[in-house]
């Protein structure tokens, strides 16, 4: 089953007002990932949803050259990402050639832009990023654009996937 890019706002509205989400960014062979503080829709043509993820995480760098992010629902109870993803470190020193791979012991694919997917995740979103805002705050906001979608039935059927027509 194919979800077509109007249905996308749709599938976001059920799962987006309430869940936990980790934030993927890759660039030039490295790799982050955060658990994002607010994730939000904010508008439906097109479809841009709102991200706000803690100032001074690793990740920033990878966002701001790579323009693109992967947004993956997880569970809460996946003690594991939540761990391994928490917004509390400055993730992963992406200067040094010898740290580690955050996603090394977790699957992975790619949708459309290439960051990493979390596979384990009921829905996720390869989004280009249109805004940033840099606030006088312990956040910055990302306002992106939703290019991939994969999300997954409850009743565990194969996932369902699309991409925008252009």
């Amino acid at each position: 089953m194919i979800i077509k890019p109007l249905d996308w706002a749709r599938v976001i509205a059920e799962n987006v007002p309430s869940g936990t989400f980790v934030v993927t960014s890759s660039f030039d062979g490295k790799r982050a990932g955060v658990l994002a503080r607010a994730v939000a829709p904010c508008a439906t043509e097109p479809l841009l949803l709102m991200l706000s993820l803690r100032k001074g995480h690793s990740i920033a760098p990878l966002i701001r050259d790579s323009r693109h992010v992967g947004v993956c629902r997880v569970e809460s109870s996946d003690r594991l990402l939540m761990r391994k993803f928490c917004d509390t470190e400055s993730g992963p020193d992406l200067a040094d050639e010898h740290a580690g791979d955050p996603f090394d012991s977790v699957p992975v694919q790619t949708l459309q832009s290439g960051v990493p997917i979390l596979k384990r995740s009921s829905l996720a979103l390869d989004c280009e990023v249109v805004r940033h805002f840099d606030l006088e705050a312990d956040c910055e906001i990302y306002v992106v654009a939703v290019v991939a979608c994969r999300a997954t039935t409850r009743d565990a059927a194969p996932a369902v996937v699309a991409e925008p027509t252009r």
